[in-house]
């Protein structure tokens, strides 16, 4: 039963499958669920998927299962439930977790929630700070000081050491021997800013005030930085004469269910510091300085659209 889905995908699928049990899942619901269905074949497949994942959860004779399908209703036992099913949309079962190699995002030794962030001083007296849905394993100690993204962003203050710490990420292994790096990871690459100091890889250096793409063991379009990389660690979204709609992809990382746009509206261009912790305010600022609208079908299914 397994199958490969995106992280985000996989997320939105164990959403809807959760809210359609819920009592008020109604005709609007209904109707929110059939078009982000509709929106992508992967949707669909997921969608699919994790219907035979909770069918199979059922028949599994698990303590930890039976307990948690059994507790009465409560956000402990919502968060619980969306936990195995997210395992059980890779694994098939939702068993076997510590061995399964798909699933080290789910067993990471630090995680931050979607929408939120998450701020950890290391061992060595390093910084690590973890964007919005980010997993991080983590292995400092006096013989070794090891990093590794597995989902999610990341920044780095590095402290200087007795040896470079290691960082593991999407399309490569970096190390840092001190400064501070932002790390973006995607599906088989990374995006690297260095904001201070070096990032080497392969004896090839990324210098302070540069970023690139991680891809392959190489670096890719080397660029010079983006002013704006890391603003969501003092909690804000700066953009830059930004697409509307490459804004609300962005945004859409930091709250649940489908945020979108109309086509006819998708290149206006937005600028201005927005506060990552309040995503509704954010949309009124939008139809205050854009001619827009936003529509909301449900708490989970937002559209902005042509004013």
């Amino acid at each position: 039963m397994s199958r490969s889905f995106a992280p985000r995908v996989a997320e939105q699928a164990v959403h809807w499958l959760l809210a359609s049990q819920d009592d008020d899942f109604g005709p609007r619901q209904q109707a929110a669920l059939a078009h982000w269905l509709d929106a992508d074949p992967e949707h669909r497949r997921a969608w699919e998927h994790i219907q035979q994942v909770n069918r199979r959860f059922r028949t599994v004779a698990s303590p930890v299962l039976h307990a948690t399908l059994q507790a009465p209703p409560s956000p402990a036992r919502r968060h619980a439930l969306k936990a195995l099913l997210l395992a059980g949309v890779v694994t098939g079962c939702g068993l076997g977790l510590q061995t399964h190699p798909s699933m080290p995002h789910l067993l990471a030794d630090y995680r931050s929630p979607l929408g939120q962030r998450r701020r950890l001083t290391l061992d060595d007296g390093s910084l690590l700070q973890l964007n919005t849905a980010s997993a991080a394993d983590v292995q400092v100690t006096a013989q070794a000081r090891h990093v590794r993204l597995l989902e999610g962003e990341a920044q780095l203050d590095v402290r200087a050491g007795s040896r470079p710490l290691s960082l593991e990420t999407a399309g490569g292994r970096l190390q840092l021997e001190h400064g501070r790096f932002n790390v973006r990871r995607f599906l088989g690459y990374s995006h690297v800013s260095v904001l201070d100091g070096v990032a080497v890889l392969h004896g090839q250096g990324l210098q302070a005030g540069q970023q690139a793409r991680l891809l392959d063991e190489r670096w890719q379009a080397v660029a010079p930085l983006d002013p704006n990389v890391g603003a969501w660690v003092d909690g804000m979204l700066v953009a830059s004469h930004m697409r509307l709609a490459d804004f609300l992809d962005e945004l859409s990382r930091y709250r649940p269910g489908r945020l979108g746009c109309s086509e006819r509206i998708a290149g206006l261009r937005v600028s201005g510091s927005y506060p990552l912790d309040d995503s509704e305010r954010i949309l009124r600022m939008l139809s205050v300085a854009l001619p827009v609208r936003v529509r909301r079908f449900t708490r989970y299914w937002v559209q902005v659209e042509p004013a």
